[in-house]
Order: C-alpha cells, then sequence, then structure tokens
C-alpha cells in the first residue's frame, strides 16, 4: 500500500488498529520448549517470554493472532517486533537475529492482511519499534545520577538495524511505540529519517507515547504537550498514546494531544489498569464506551488496544466507532513552540496553513 491509500482512508473513517500480542501469545501458556522450537533447542540460554522470537519458531501461532485481531474488524496490524532489537534482544544473547525476526514478523502480518484485504478495504501492516529495555535519559544507578546504561549512538544504531529489517520487508508504516524517554525517540526518529540516505523508501511515521501514571507526564517527566512538541519535526502521520493507563485514565491525556497537535490522534489503551495479579479485568465492551465517546467528541482517528485487549475488545471498539467521522486535522500553525518537561509557546503573531 502506498501512503496515499491510508491517508485518503483515515480522511474517511477511523482507523482500528489491532490488539495485544503478548497479551495472546499468554493465554496459549508457551513453556520454554515451545519459544525454542526445534531449531533453537540446544540455546545457550533460556529464552522462555522471548515474545519476538516466536515469529521464529512458531510462524502459525503468530500468524494466527493476527488473523483474529483482522477478523475482528482491524485496519492495522502490528508486527511482532516489540523488542525486535539488539539492545532486548542481547538478554537472550540474540542480537545476531535481529534482522530476521523483523523480516519475518512482516512476512506473517503480510500474509494474514493480503488474505482479508479487499479493494474497498484495504488492511496495512505497521512495523512496529518499541522503546528497548534501556533508557538514555535515566540512570539506572540510584547512587550514581549520571551514569546510562545505553548512549544515543547505542540506541540509534539498534534503532536503525530493525527499521532498516521492516522496511526492506515491506511495512506500510512505522510504528514507533510505548515511549516512555523521549531522547530514546529522538534515537529513532534520527535512524529512520537516516535511512532515506541509503536511497530507501521510508514508509508514513506513526508515533506513540505513553503516560506511565495518573501524573500525566511520561516516565521522563514530560506533559503530553511538551512531548508532542518533542516529536513535531518529524511531521507524523499520527501521534498518540498507548499502554500503561486504562481508557479512563488516558482520555484526558489524549484531548490534551488533540488540542495541541496538527496531525492525526491514535489512542491504543489497555484493558483498564492491571490488577493485584498483573492481568486486565476491562471487558470489552467497557473500552469500547470509552473509545465511542472519544469518536463522539472528535478526538481520535486511530484507536485501537494495548495491554490486555483481545480480539474481542477490537470487535467492540471497531463497533463502537463504526460510521463515526475521524476528528479533523486542524491547520498546520507556524509559531515558536520548545519543549523541556512542559511546553514553552513563544508569544506573538502567527501563520496557519490549511490542513
Amino acid at each position: 500500500m502506498t501512503e496515499t491509500d491510508i491517508t485518503a482512508h483515515a480522511a474517511r473513517r477511523i482507523l482500528v488498529l489491532d490488539g495485544a500480542m503478548g497479551t495472546m501469545i499468554q493465554q496459549h501458556k508457551p513453556g520454554e520448549e515451545v519459544y525454542r522450537g526445534t531449531r533453537f533447542a540446544d540455546w545457550k540460554s533460556d529464552v522462555g517470554g522471548n515474545s519476538e522470537l516466536l515469529s521464529l519458531t512458531q510462524p502459525e501461532l503468530i500468524r494466527d493472532i493476527h488473523t483474529a485481531f483482522l477478523e475482528a474488524g482491524a485496519d492495522i496490524l502490528c508486527t511482532n517486533t516489540f523488542g525486535a532489537n539488539a539492545i532486548s534482544q542481547a538478554d537472550y544473547g540474540m542480537e545476531g537475529l535481529v534482522t530476521e525476526m523483523n523480516a519475518e514478523s512482516v512476512r506473517l502480518a503480510r500474509e494474514a492482511a493480503e488474505a482479508i484485504s479487499t479493494p474497498d478495504r484495504p488492511r496495512w501492516v505497521a512495523g512496529g519499534i518499541g522503546p528497548t529495555n534501556q533508557t538514555a535519559s535515566l540512570s539506572p544507578d540510584v547512587n550514581d545520577p549520571g551514569y546510562r546504561a545505553v548512549t544515543f549512538d547505542d540506541l540509534a544504531k539498534a534503532y536503525g538495524e530493525a527499521a532498516r529489517a521492516l522496511v526492506k520487508a515491506g511495512v506500510d508504516v512505522l510504528l514507533v511505540e510505548t515511549i516512555f524517554d523521549t531522547l530514546n525517540a529522538k534515537a529513532a526518529l534520527f535512524a529512520i529519517d537516516s535511512l532515506k540516505g541509503e536511497g530507501l523508501d521510508v514508509p508514513p511515521l506513526m508515533i506513540s507515547g505513553t503516560i506511565t501514571d495518573r501524573s500525566g507526564r511520561t516516565l521522563t517527566g514530560q506533559t503530553p504537550e511538551a512531548f508532542w512538541v518533542s516529536m513535531s519535526h518529524a511531521r507524523p502521520f499520527s501521534v498518540g498514546l498507548n499502554c500503561a493507563l486504562g481508557a479512563g485514565e488516558m482520555r484526558q491525556h489524549v484531548r490534551t494531544l488533540s488540542d495541541v497537535a496538527d496531525t492525526r490522534i491514535s489512542a491504543y489503551p489497555n484493558a483498564g489498569l492491571p490488577n493485584e495479579m498483573g492481568g486486565y479485568d476491562e471487558t470489552p465492551e467497557e473500552t469500547a464506551a470509552h473509545l465511542g465517546e472519544w469518536a463522539d467528541a472528535g478526538l481520535v482517528n486511530i484507536v485501537g488496544g494495548c495491554c490486555g485487549t483481545t480480539p474481542d475488545h477490537i470487535r467492540a471498539i471497531a463497533d463502537a466507532v463504526a460510521g463515526k467521522s475521524p476528528r479533523a486535522v486542524p491547520a498546520t500553525v507556524r509559531r515558536m513552540r520548545l519543549s523541556g518537561l512542559e511546553i514553552f509557546e513563544a508569544p506573538g503573531t502567527s501563520t496557519e496553513d490549511a490542513a
């Protein structure tokens, strides 16, 4: 699919993103031997929990999960690549598999999407790029606040390797998601932009941050407005929020983004806040009621689900937003905006361009 395809559809209707790959994998309760498969039966370390490895060892499982979300009404599939980067895969000694993991994950999502797509309703594949398990802004050592376990260059290299594989495999969009550290995200955006210098046709970019608690800020302290200003130079196809919060807690932050961002807004919350056992109790009907109201309020262009959401949640969400108009993308405001932990907007006149 081309950028024009998804842009045209997004102008006419609210698009639906899929739900939680991790939740669906865990419903199968895979053991160590399932993750290993035959290819990695003798791997030197435990690999249980390495969800991205399942694209290589259990491809049918991953393809079936994609198909279940599509049949529930998803328009956009996110590849099984949240942790398919060298930094995250170092925990398993599998850094050398990153390119293959990304390429195979795209192939599985593409096969599922093409099997159900129609000329009137195409489906798209989003190459998922997670935040890694390291942060460039915070020290992991409380006794040494100046220490960093990872550098900007380390992150850019890892993100670049993953993004390159996703682009070459033919994703329709790139989704930099669950951003808790804006500096990490900047490294990802730098790496993605650098791919253009390699002659690659880089697809549209979706950016999704995460508000980690009810403080209304990312883990590194930014407000949603400041987060948008930090990301706006990339001129993304969409910006939004996912994970950490349930829909009820996320709404005010989605509204804030909707008020300041001159691009499409995405939102895919968890199925409520986690319970004492780390599970999610919000029913499909409860989640869908929230997102349907957001659509009525004109806040969103793309909706879906994060942790705890199943095909039943996506089906209910798709039904709740069906036939409702997407948020109107506002005119581009040309004014000086700076961001630290909060936004600063220089006073004075501004100019506006038509959206």
